[in-house]
């Protein structure tokens, strides 16, 4: 998202009532260019109830909005955000209302959030609603997983007719209540689509604004997603929050298939447990204009109609009690064939530090260096690395990865190592993984209770060394200094290359000898690219595709590819946003 969706207290509802008659006004008629509200998008199709909770998770909270036809919502479960827009911080137009014009419920188990228009100036004269949970007590305690989901209906408008609706279901921090400055306090989008676009936004909003380590207006987000038939239909959209996870993470759902995931590792510590450590309030609002919309084109303008209405059909808030809600759980070497260079005896045996037994251990010969080595069975891309280490531990070491068990790349090193429980955040990928000791800190050998690793399947069978980290990088041109092309080839997903806002714009890497390339990861900031190729090259002046595409999707993309050079681009010949392209990573693979 482009701009902040800043909370700031309503103004009062008898202040609210005197724009009761503008909407009125425009019930009664709107001006060229608008449809009737039926066909803007209706709420009568049959209501369903909030499903039963999913595997593991119990309810906690849900509204089916099952009030008589015509009325308002629940005060007692449900708050108006009356005024402007304008004090919204985000650059609307439309002023909200309490009005059953605008917001009501339809007598068939719906609510209904509907924008109006009066006069002839369509960037004044709308009137829309936006409401919010009384209640600030959605979260997960440490150690659980809490799940926000609703089921709606997007404006029935197009890109035609559209321009300027900016529809929401969103959810800010409690602490906001109690003195927390936004984002500080936290912003999670569910939903947001613009300008009948058919897509969905999903982004988190925290830390400082403008900037920091959020990218504040914008915040870390998905990019767009498609989201074919949102408009004419209900879809459910979903967010956990899973603390039962080291790192902890955050996921958006779209119909149950999760889209996007942003580890806590992608800011600091203070930064996230500001933002994501105490419950939720809930909202729902529908604007018009903005600073989101004017990025994607713009709006509303003469074609856009008046009447469309955001449908919503049920939200329900669940809770589970520890355990992650995706396989293959948090530890995915336990079980997994591990050998290692030598063991002290039979009793100390490679096998012990992955058999989710903390009573038994590895323990190598009293000599540097030494290794333990795990085969997960597929690559995986790591998030993080836990090492409970016995008395005999590491005082240096790396953590490193490798495609086929010969060739390794390190993810972690360290000559300062404490020894006792540690658990390291780390970004790399392979089907092996091993700690490699190079200085004990005791006269014995390296000893571990266990040796744990978190992450997701990624890269296929293979894959290949990471041939690009840390090696030269070029781009067409940056956004600042602050975004520098080298800032995607660092290993940090706290830095970000970002181009100027024009097209075509490209990133290049010298990886300082010929390679044979298998695989090339891109971590797409919001700002991505729908259109793109990757090419290589043995001069740097004349270039191959190995890769193309025109409907690319952002987030974190792997591609496996088949290609040689010794220098590798993303060439973006199509923005996906109004902004530049942008990379938080650019990672190159192969032998």
């Amino acid at each position: 998202m482009r701009t902040t969706r800043k909370w700031v207290v309503g103004v009062t509802a008898a202040a609210t009532l005197a724009l009761v008659a503008i909407t009125a006004v425009a019930n009664a008629g709107t001006n060229a260019g608008t449809s009737s509200n039926a066909a803007a998008g209706s709420s009568a199709q049959l209501a369903a109830a909030a499903p039963a909770p999913p595997a593991g998770f119990t309810l906690t909270w849900s509204d089916e909005f099952n009030g008589a036809s015509g009325t308002g919502v629940n005060t007692g479960t449900w708050k108006y955000d009356t005024g402007p827009g304008s004090s919204f911080g985000t650059g609307e137009i439309e002023t909200m209302t309490n009005s059953t014009a605008n917001v009501f419920q339809d007598g068939a188990g719906h609510l209904v959030l509907r924008a109006l228009h009066s006069g002839s100036d369509p960037r004044a004269g709308w009137t829309s609603g936006r409401i919010e949970t009384q209640a600030a007590t959605f979260g997960a305690d440490a150690g659980d997983v809490v799940r926000m989901e609703s089921s709606i209906q997007q404006p029935n408008v197009t890109t035609a007719n559209g321009a300027g609706y900016w529809p929401a279901f969103w959810m800010l921090g409690s602490t906001l209540r109690t003195g927390t400055t936004w984002p500080t306090s936290g912003e999670v989008d569910i939903l947001e689509d613009i300008n009948g676009r058919s897509s969905v936004f999903g982004t988190l909003h925290c830390g400082t604004n403008p900037g920091g380590p959020c990218n504040e207006s914008t915040g870390l987000g998905s990019g767009e997603r498609a989201c074919a038939g949102c408009q004419t239909g209900y879809h459910t959209y979903a967010v956990e929050i899973d603390r039962s996870k080291s790192p902890e993470e955050i996921r958006w759902y779209l119909d149950g298939a999760n889209y996007f995931t942003l580890p806590a590792t992608r800011v600091d510590a203070t930064t996230w447990n500001n933002a994501v450590h105490h419950p939720f309030f809930i909202i729902y609002d529908l604007a018009m204009g903005g600073g989101f919309p004017d990025a994607f084109g713009g709006g509303p303008n003469a074609n856009t109609i008046s009447g469309a209405q955001m449908n919503i059909d049920w939200v329900a808030v669940y809770n589970k009690k520890g355990g992650t809600t995706t396989p293959p759980g948090t530890n995915i070497a336990q079980g997994k064939p591990t050998t290692a260079s030598s063991s002290e005896n039979a009793g100390t045996a490679a096998g012990n530090a992955t058999d989710g037994n903390a009573g038994t251990r590895w323990s190598s010969a009293f000599s540097d260096p030494q290794w333990l080595q795990v085969d997960l069975g597929q690559s995986y891309n790591l998030t993080s690395v836990n090492l409970n280490w016995e008395a005999a531990y590491a005082k240096a070491f790396q953590v490193q990865t490798s495609a086929d068990g010969t060739n390794w790349t390190s993810i972690y090193s360290t000559t300062s190592g404490t020894g006792g429980n540690q658990t390291l955040n780390v970004s790399g990928s392979g089907r092996y993984v091993r700690v490699y000791g190079t200085q004990r800190a005791t006269a014995y050998g390296y000893s571990l209770y266990e040796f744990g690793l978190t992450g997701t399947p990624g890269g296929g069978t293979g894959g290949g060394t990471l041939l690009s980290q840390g090696h030269p990088t070029t781009a067409s041109s940056t956004e600042n200094a602050g975004t520098a092309a080298a800032n995607a080839t660092d290993g940090n997903t706290g830095t970000r290359w970002s181009s100027a806002f024009s097209d075509p714009q490209w990133l290049r890497v010298d990886l300082g000898a010929t390679h044979a390339i298998s695989k090339v990861n891109l971590n797409w900031e919001a700002a991505y690219a729908k259109a793109f190729q990757v090419q290589t090259s043995n001069d740097g002046s004349t270039w191959t595709t190995i890769y193309s595409t025109t409907t690319g999707t952002g987030g974190n993309q792997t591609l496996n590819v088949t290609g040689s050079g010794r220098y590798v681009r993303v060439n973006g010949t199509q923005r996906a946003t109004a902004y530049g392209y942008s990379l938080f990573e650019f990672q190159v693979y192969g032998s």
